[in-house]
């Protein structure tokens, strides 16, 4: 099946390089017909997703953690585009020192800027892209296995996207009412960027790659194809979920 995202125009929140999930998101989504706006947070972000996209008018500048930067990059996108179709939540930043060795570690400072840009900023983005978002729309936010079981050195990370699986379920009820259906992707583990900043990430790859049904791991291409089915008129009657995409790791 293909151009299920035809006429659809999606905001993609979190593409860092090319070995994003959400670089893998908006490759398949691309090629189902969705227009794609990008945003990005800093300037060497912006340099890498540069080498990715080349027309500039579709890099909007957002700072996740900041609600003054989303509602200007939504008045941007609102004004340059109209209103979008979905939104991908592809975000999450946690203090390097905090993503190994033992919970009780991290400091309260590290443990609430967790929580703010992994979790928190969904609640923002949602009620901020209420005034973008079309009726019917998407939100789809990426979580992770760590969510629901303790992984070795995932940490405070773990703890943020339990939040933000819950963040999903309480969203999905109160959206509902603007036509807006939020659901979660956990992802397998994939090598990207924030991954390797995991201690023992190799380890960790490891593991999950012997845990997969056909010992293969989970692609971003993979990640990809179940999020153009939640952002496409297939997946109406999805709403409040997490769907797993990590060739049944979760499964053991």
């Amino acid at each position: 099946m293909s151009g299920i995202l035809e006429n659809k125009k999606i905001v993609i929140m979190g593409v860092a390089n090319k070995r994003s999930i959400a670089w893998g998101c908006a490759k398949v989504m691309a090629e189902q017909g969705a227009e794609l706006i990008y945003t990005y947070n800093r300037d060497r972000t912006l340099k890498s997703i540069k080498k990715l996209v080349d027309d500039d008018n579709r890099l909007i500048q957002c700072d996740a953690s900041d609600e003054a930067s989303i509602q200007a990059a939504f008045n941007t996108i609102l004004d340059r585009f109209g209103k979008v179709d979905g939104i991908v939540h592809s975000i999450a930043f946690a203090n390097q020192e905090d993503l190994g060795g033992e919970i009780m570690d991290v400091t309260e400072e590290g443990y609430n800027l967790a929580q703010d840009v992994s979790a928190y900023s969904l609640i923002a983005v949602a009620r901020n892209g209420r005034k973008i978002l079309n009726d019917p729309a998407s939100i789809v936010a990426m979580s992770y296995f760590g969510a629901e079981r303790a992984i070795p050195n995932y940490n405070v990370m773990g703890v943020a996207k339990a939040a933000l699986e819950a963040n999903v379920r309480y969203l999905a009820r109160d959206m509902g009412k603007y036509g807006v259906r939020v659901n979660a992707i956990s992802a397998g583990a994939i090598k990207t960027l924030a991954v390797t900043g995991v201690q023992g990430h190799k380890d960790l790859l490891r593991m999950s790659q012997e845990r997969t049904v056909d010992g293969k791991d989970a692609t971003q291409e993979e990640v990809g194809g179940t999020c153009a089915f939640l952002m496409s008129d297939l997946s109406t009657g999805v709403v409040g979920d997490v769907i797993y995409v990590d060739k049944g790791v979760h499964l053991i």
